[in-house]
């Protein structure tokens, strides 16, 4: 079996916030989405793989026999846009975005170029969400 590439390390946020985002209203916006997702999951902001900034962890299993562990909530400051990692893509979530703001969405991941784009109170309840969606789905 594979292992995941995006796996928890030990580089520093604040390292990785300093040398890879060259942007000082990104990086303010990614000081801003970490304070956001700290108080929402509950734990610190910690590096997962090159370039995502997770907080808590889960360990899933699928039914092919794949698992492994993620970040419970997590975003990425990417040159274009934020990859938040905070949506399940399940058909019953779906209303939660209808008031987020502007956003792109991938398979479960929302895109944003800025975090004024997107009402945060909404990102709130969709991280509540997904974080009791995955303590019922995959509990310790």
């Amino acid at each position: 079996m594979a292992k995941n590439k995006t796996a928890e390390t030990k580089v520093s946020v604040q390292d990785f916030l300093q040398a890879a985002v060259d942007s000082e209203e990104k990086r303010a916006d990614s000081t801003k989405l970490i304070s956001l997702m700290e108080k929402v999951s509950g734990y610190p902001a910690k590096m997962w793989g090159p370039s995502i900034i997770g907080f808590g962890s889960y360990h899933y299993k699928y039914a092919s026999g794949h698992e492994g562990d993620a970040p419970i909530l997590g975003f990425s400051p990417r040159k274009s846009a934020f990859s938040l990692y905070v949506f399940t893509a399940l058909e019953e979530h779906y209303p939660l975005l209808e008031n987020l703001g502007k956003f792109k969405m991938g398979k479960a991941c929302i895109y944003v170029k800025k975090l004024s784009d997107i009402d945060t109170h909404v990102l709130t309840k969709i991280m509540e969400q997904t974080i009791q969606y995955l303590k019922e789905r995959y509990p310790d």
